[in-house]
C-alpha cells in the first residue's frame, strides 16, 4: 500500500484533524497501522460534517415518527412524506457556509446543486427551492461582496437548472461578518412506488460512477467544513467545489429515466467526501462490501493520487449499484444524455471496502466502521449556561423610553434591511420556471407549489429568528418551528414535517454547545405540539471566525424548513388585502412586548433582552382555529405578525393593491410595543361583512382571543387616528432599502 516516504501515522492523523483516541480506534478497527490513504478516508468520514459526532446524541432525541413519514431521519438522502394520490414529497435543507465564506459564487452554487441531487437521487423530480441566508454588517463592503456572490451563485445555478425559487429569508448581523450562512432547501415530488434507496446489496452487482469527471476540487471539503474560519482560510480555496448546472440538468433527466427502469439496486449523490462517502454509506446500509478500482474513474486531471480520487467532491456525480445483467440498459441511458457512465467496482460478500489503483490495494476498511450509526465516534460535549443569559432574562422594557414620533420610527424600521423587502435578491431568481409556483402573482406567507394532476399543493417555508434563539435557545427554536407552521397555515396548508439546518459555533465551547442543546429541546417540544416530525437535515458547527486572534461565533441559527399540504387549491390564502371595506381582525392577544424585536435592537440599540412573549399552547390553538376558518372559506387574507411587528404586517398586506387601512388598537399598554413588538401567536386576517358573524362564533367557540381592528380603506395607513403616510410612499421606502444598500 503506497504512501509518502516520510509518513508518520500519528502525526498525519493529527494533521488531518483526527484525535489521538480516534487514531487508536482506527488501529483497532483495521488490526494494523493505517496507511496515508486510509487515514484520509477516516478523517473525512469522521469529520463533524459527515459523522455528526458531536451532535448525534442530541439529534436522536428529536421526534421523527409520523403516519405520513415514508423515510425517517437518516434513512435516506432526504426526508420523504406521503402526500396522497400515490405521491410523496422529498425535501431537505443543508448548509454550504464555509465554502461560501471564501468563494461565495461557487460556494452557494454548489450548495444548490448538492441539495437538488439529494432529491433526485431518490427518484424525485425537484419542483421548488428555498434558501435561508445570513450576512454581516450591511454597511460593510465584504458583506456586499458576499451577498452579491451568493445571490448570483444561487440564481445562476438554480435558473440554469430550471427549478423555481419559491421562498426564503435574508438577515444581517455583525456576528456573520466573516462567516455567512448559506442554507439551501429543495423539494421534489415522486411516485411512492418509484422511490430509490441509497443502498448497496447483492454480491456480484456492478457499481457505476455516473455524471461528471472527477477533479481535484473539493478535496477535504468535509474536513474544511468541520473547522473554524481564520485569516488563512483563503488558502483552503481548492476545497471549494465547482458546479455546472447544465451538467446537473442532464444528470437529473438521466437519473429519472433510469428510475423508470428495473435496473437500479441503489443510488447516492457524491456530496461531502465524494466516492468515500457514497461507497461506505451504501455498503454499510446494505451490510455488504465493495471492490472499487480507482484507475477506472474518469478524471479531469492526469496522475491523480488514490486519496485525491477518493476524497474529491467534484460536483454532478453519483454512485449507482446496478442489477447484474442490466449494465447495457444503464449505459444506453447515460450515453443518450452524453454523460459518463463507467463501471468502477462490484458489490462483495462481507463488510470490507477495498480500493485498488492499477491492481494495487491502496486502502481497505470495514464499511460500517466509517459511518454515522456504525463505528464513527460519538461524543457528549460539556455545556454551560452563558453569563449573558441571566442578564437577558432580567430585561425590563419599562426602562426603554417610548418615542414621541412613531411615524419616524415606522419609516426607519420598514427601511431597515432586516425588515424591508428582499426584492433585490428575489428578482435575480427565476420564480416562474416550470409553471408550478403559485406564489408569484398571489403573495402568500409560505411558498406554494402546485402538484400537477391533482387539486393539491405543497406549502413550504424556511424560518429562524436567530436573535430569539440567542436570547433563549429553547424558546427561540420553538418559536422558529411555530412561525414556520404559522406561515403554512396562513397560506392554507396543514403543517406536515420539518427538515433543519443547525448552524452554531464551536461544539468544544461549552456556551456554544449549551445553545445547541437548548435549541434541540425547543425544536422537540414544538414539533411534538404541531405533529411535524423531523425528517433529517444538517448540522453545521464551527460557524465563527478567528479575526486578529479573537473568536467571534455567529448568532445560533437553527433554520427550520417546513412543508405542509394544501388539500384543495381553493384554500390557498393570500396575504394581500384585495379591496376596501374588509374587516381587519387580529387573532391572538394584543401585546406590547418589545423583547428581542428589531425595533428594540435597531432603534434603541438594545441588543440583550428576553425572547418575545410566546406560549406554545396558545400557538397551537390559534393555528387550528385559523386553518378551520380558511377551510370554511370565510377569510379573504391572512398574514402573521413577525419581524417588524403589527405595523409591518399591515404594510405588507396593503402594498399589492395599494389599499390602505384605518384601525384602532384598543388595549392598555405602550403603542410602540403594539405596533413594533414581535410577540408571537398573532395573525391579521381580512374578512367580508357577510362572514363576520360566522367568524365570531367560530373563534369564540375555539377560545382564541381576537379583536376587530378596523377596515381596509383609502390609500393611507391610519392607526389610532395617526396618519403614518400613504401606502405608496411607505412601500417605496420598504421596497428600495436593499437596492440602496447594494448600490
Amino acid at each position: 500500500m503506497s504512501q509518502p516516504t516520510d509518513f508518520n501515522p500519528q502525526e498525519t492523523a493529527k494533521t488531518l484533524g483526527l484525535l489521538p483516541e480516534e487514531y487508536d480506534q482506527i488501529v483497532k478497527y483495521l488490526g494494523r497501522t493505517p496507511n496515508f490513504t486510509e487515514l484520509s478516508v477516516y478523517s473525512v468520514m469522521w469529520s463533524e460534517h459527515c459523522s455528526y459526532k458531536n451532535s448525534i446524541l442530541w439529534l436522536k432525541t428529536l421526534p421523527k415518527k409520523g403516519p405520513a413519514i415514508l423515510a425517517e431521519a437518516g434513512e435516506e438522502n432526504a426526508g420523504l412524506v406521503d402526500i396522497g394520490d400515490g405521491l410523496a414529497c422529498a425535501f431537505k435543507i443543508e448548509s454550504h457556509n464555509h465554502p461560501s465564506a471564501i468563494e461565495p459564487y461557487q460556494g452557494a452554487a454548489t450548495g444548490v446543486g448538492g441539495i437538488n441531487r439529494d432529491i433526485f437521487t431518490m427518484g424525485a423530480r425537484p419542483v421548488g427551492q428555498l434558501n435561508s441566508l445570513r450576512f454581516g454588517d450591511p454597511n460593510s463592503e465584504r458583506t456586499k461582496w458576499l451577498l452579491k456572490g451568493v445571490v448570483k451563485g444561487i440564481g445562476d445555478y438554480g435558473n440554469s437548472f430550471g427549478i423555481p425559487v419559491v421562498g426564503g429569508e435574508v438577515y444581517f448581523d455583525e456576528s456573520y461578518n466573516q462567516n455567512p450562512l448559506v442554507n439551501a432547501m429543495s423539494i421534489g415530488i415522486v411516485e411512492t412506488n418509484k422511490t430509490i434507496s441509497a443502498i448497496s446489496e447483492g454480491p456480484g452487482n456492478p457499481v457505476f460512477i455516473v455524471g461528471s469527471s472527477t477533479g481535484k476540487d473539493g478535496i477535504h471539503g468535509a474536513t474544511f467544513a468541520s473547522g473554524d474560519l481564520s485569516d488563512d482560510s483563503a488558502d483552503d480555496l481548492p476545497s471549494v467545489q465547482v458546479g455546472d448546472p447544465f451538467q446537473e440538468k442532464l444528470l437529473l433527466e438521466a437519473s429519472l429515466e433510469l428510475a423508470d427502469t428495473d435496473c437500479i439496486v441503489g443510488m447516492q449523490d457524491m456530496g461531502a467526501a465524494g466516492i468515500t462517502c457514497s461507497t461506505s454509506e451504501m455498503s454499510a446500509k446494505g451490510g455488504c462490501g465493495m471492490d472499487i478500482f480507482l484507475d477506472r474513474v474518469p478524471t479531469r486531471q492526469e496522475n491523480m493520487l488514490p486519496f485525491e480520487i477518493l476524497l474529491s467532491e467534484s460536483q454532478e456525480r453519483m454512485l449507482v449499484v446496478v442489477k447484474k445483467g442490466k449494465e447495457a440498459d444503464v449505459l444506453r441511458i447515460f450515453d443518450k444524455w452524453d454523460l459518463n457512465c463507467v463501471e468502477i467496482g462490484v458489490v462483495t460478500e462481507g463488510n470490507q471496502l477495498r480500493y485498488f489503483m492499477n491492481d494495487e490495494l491502496v486502502a481497505q476498511a470495514p464499511a460500517d466502521s466509517l459511518v454515522l450509526g456504525g463505528g464513527a465516534p460519538v461524543y457528549g460535549r460539556e455545556y454551560i449556561e452563558p453569563t449573558y443569559f441571566a442578564k437577558a432574562q432580567a430585561f425590563d422594557q419599562s426602562k426603554i423610553n417610548e418615542p414621541k414620533d412613531l411615524t419616524e420610527v415606522a419609516r426607519f424600521l420598514i427601511g431597515h434591511v432586516n425588515i424591508a423587502s428582499k426584492r433585490w435578491v428575489t428578482e435575480q431568481y427565476d420564480s416562474m420556471v416550470g409553471t408550478i409556483n403559485m406564489s408569484s402573482n398571489m403573495p402568500t406567507d409560505a411558498g406554494i407549489i402546485s402538484i400537477k394532476g391533482t387539486d393539491k399543493a405543497i406549502a413550504a417555508t424556511v424560518d429562524c429568528n436567530a436573535r430569539y434563539v440567542y436570547a433563549n435557545p429553547e424558546e427561540g427554536c420553538a418559536i422558529a418551528v411555530a412561525e414556520a407552521a404559522r406561515n403554512i397555515v396562513c397560506s392554507g396548508g396543514k403543517p406536515a414535517a420539518i427538515t433543519n439546518c443547525l448552524n452554531f459555533g464551536n461544539p468544544y465551547n461549552p456556551e456554544a454547545y449549551w445553545q445547541f442543546v437548548g435549541a434541540i429541546k425547543g425544536m422537540s417540544k414544538a414539533c411534538l405540539a404541531f405533529e411535524t416530525p423531523v425528517t433529517g437535515g444538517n448540522v453545521s458547527f464551527y460557524n465563527q471566525s478567528t479575526i486578529d486572534g479573537k473568536t467571534v461565533p455567529v448568532l445560533p441559527t437553527p433554520t427550520i424548513g417546513m412543508i405542509g399540504l394544501v388539500d384543495s387549491k381553493e384554500h390557498i390564502t393570500s396575504l394581500a388585502i384585495s379591496k376596501e371595506g374588509l374587516n381587519l381582525i387580529l387573532l391572538g392577544n394584543h401585546s406590547d412586548d418589545i423583547s428581542s424585536s428589531q425595533y428594540l435592537i435597531q432603534w434603541h440599540k438594545e441588543e440583550l433582552s428576553k425572547s418575545p412573549k410566546f406560549d406554545l399552547r396558545d400557538e397551537v390553538r390559534l393555528q387550528n382555529t385559523l386553518l378551520n376558518l380558511i377551510r370554511k372559506g370565510i377569510i379573504s387574507a391572512a398574514h402573521d405578525v413577525s419581524d417588524g411587528g403589527l405595523f409591518t404586517t399591515l404594510l405588507e398586506m396593503t402594498t399589492l393593491n395599494t389599499i390602505g387601512v384605518d384601525i384602532k388598537i384598543q388595549a392598555d399598554g405602550r403603542l410602540d410595543g403594539f405596533l413594533f413588538g414581535e410577540s408571537q401567536s398573532r395573525v391579521v386576517i381580512a374578512v367580508e361583512d357577510s362572514n363576520l358573524a360566522i367568524l365570531k362564533a367560530d373563534v369564540e367557540k375555539s377560545g382564541t382571543p381576537f379583536s376587530i381592528l378596523g377596515k381596509s380603506k383609502g390609500t393611507k395607513l391610519m392607526i389610532n387616528s395617526v396618519d403614518f403616510g400613504s401606502v405608496k410612499d411607505l412601500h417605496e421606502i420598504y421596497s428600495s432599502a436593499l437596492h440602496k444598500m447594494m448600490s
